[in-house]
């Protein structure tokens, strides 16, 4: 019996979300290393981030299968109320209110891809059509162990 990596699994509306924190650019396997970094340099400047959110979680946002430069990385990020004066090699992103598929993942990153199978399937069965042209987000509980993650996984949905 395959071993089930998600749990809650539903489709929700979030409302927009104002994000503020680095884009991760490399080679594919490079991510997995890349982006514990970037989390951990984006917790430890928080502080230099006006209208902070809140502080213990962060965002994880990314599209699916680009062609164009601009949307190609992976952005970790912190939700802000609004933006203002951003620190000079933060970028800001704003992602529109979406559907999504959502799930609680908790897991080592290299799981959490086998996590995505199992709901991209659930969302095709209960016929959902994904939507790659978009933002696709993460919404982090716990990052500081790349093996103990705890993480919303949102996969856009028409």
């Amino acid at each position: 019996m395959k071993l089930q990596l998600l749990q809650n699994i539903s489709v929700k509306e979030v409302r927009e979300l104002k994000l503020v924190g680095f884009r991760v650019l490399c080679q594919g396997d490079q991510y997995k290393d890349e982006i514990p970094k970037a989390a951990k340099s984006l917790e430890n400047r928080t502080i230099e981030i006006k209208h902070l959110l809140n502080k213990g979680i962060q965002f994880g946002a990314f599209f699916v299968d680009t062609k164009k430069e601009e949307e190609d990385g992976y952005w970790v990020c912190v939700e802000v109320k609004k933006f203002e004066d951003i620190p000079k090699d933060m970028v800001t992103i704003m992602i529109p209110s979406q559907r999504y598929a959502a799930a609680n993942f908790r897991g080592s990153n290299q799981q959490i891809f086998e996590a995505y199978d199992e709901l991209h399937q659930w969302a095709e069965n209960n016929g959902h059509k994904r939507v790659k042209n978009t933002w696709h987000v993460e919404i982090f509980q716990s990052w500081e162990d790349p093996n103990n993650l705890k993480v919303e996984l949102l996969d856009t949905v028409e």
